[in-house]
């Protein structure tokens, strides 16, 4: 018997996790040859979640449960899951059932073809907004772009299976924003990516808004690369060098037309034009010095308030 475990972060997830139990465990009730095993990530819940979680363990076995001390993020919650799971492999997906529980099967034959990590590529369906869509494709573009990593377009769903040399990897890394989707691509081993449709959220809503959208997008360009910081430079020079031959244009051009060069409008707006590209620039940078002044720190990602394991 080859054990599965599967790692699902939960926040406020109190009308799912009864849910997703109950279909995993159909699931692997087809499954022959295979034992499992579920952990629940509690990210610092406010809602019933820990008591529906402790009411399922009880009763089954098979659920684990962690609890974080406070909200930590998503990606701490995985990168738990994963540093307590010891199956042969170990499955990370959300826990409202919009990663379909059903698609376990398949991804668990490529494991069993040769596969180390077997990644989903997620479409949505028609009823998910247009600007959801939207963005989620210009974000991984744009990460594709800047960063060393190359996700797919839809490749950056959290649900995949990792084998247990590639969750043994992931455990030793130490950075404090962790960027599962990236990380994943660049550790390389040899992979695969299976299609799905991302299913309706079951119960509850999601708290996953555009701040923590754009949060996200941050982490995971500067994560993986520094070309940002190439990018700054490359506009500070770019933007000295267009002001230098406007200046002088507009210098010759009064000489020779004899006009008073007054330029109180078009000082006041190339103050303002340039102070918002050094602001940029320093923020930039700011990101970058952020990163290091937690990183030095050492601080844990998580730290776990209570488990039953």
């Amino acid at each position: 018997m080859k054990k599965i475990s599967i790692v699902i972060p939960a926040h406020n997830e109190e009308g799912n996790v009864a849910l997703v139990h109950e279909k995993i465990k159909e699931v692997f009730s087809g499954l022959e040859h295979y034992d499992f095993e579920i952990i629940f990530v509690n990210d610092g819940s406010r809602d019933n979640t820990q008591q529906k979680l402790e009411e399922l363990s009880q009763k089954y076995e098979e659920v684990k449960f962690i609890e974080f001390s406070r909200n930590f993020g998503h990606q701490p919650a995985v990168k738990a899951g994963m540093d307590y799971a010891d199956g042969n492999a170990v499955i990370s997906m959300d826990g409202d059932l919009q990663h379909p529980p059903e698609l376990i099967p398949e991804m668990l034959k490529k494991w069993e073809e040769g596969y180390d990590i077997v990644f989903t590529v997620r479409t949505y369906p028609k009823q998910i907004s247009y600007f959801k869509r939207k963005t989620s494709d210009v974000f991984y573009k744009l990460l594709s772009s800047l960063s060393d990593v190359n996700l797919t377009k839809g490749g950056g769903s959290d649900f995949r299976l990792m084998d247990a040399n590639a969750v043994e990897a992931m455990r030793s890394f130490k950075e404090d924003d962790l960027f599962l989707r990236g990380l994943t691509s660049w550790m390389g081993y040899k992979q695969i990516g299976i299609d799905f449709t991302a299913g309706e959220r079951m119960a509850g809503e999601s708290s996953y808004n555009l701040k923590k959208m754009l949060k996200f997008a941050f982490t995971g360009i500067t994560a993986f690369s520094v070309k940002p910081l190439y990018l700054a430079a490359y506009l500070g020079f770019l933007f000295s060098l267009f002001s230098v031959i406007g200046y002088v244009a507009y210098v010759i051009h009064s000489f020779v037309v004899h006009t008073e060069i007054s330029g109180w409008a078009s000082l006041i707006m190339t103050i303002v034009f340039f102070g918002g590209i050094q602001l940029i620039i320093l923020g930039i940078i700011g990101i970058y010095l952020g990163k290091i002044f937690k990183q030095v720190k050492e601080r844990p990602n998580y730290i776990i308030k209570n488990k039953n394991f």
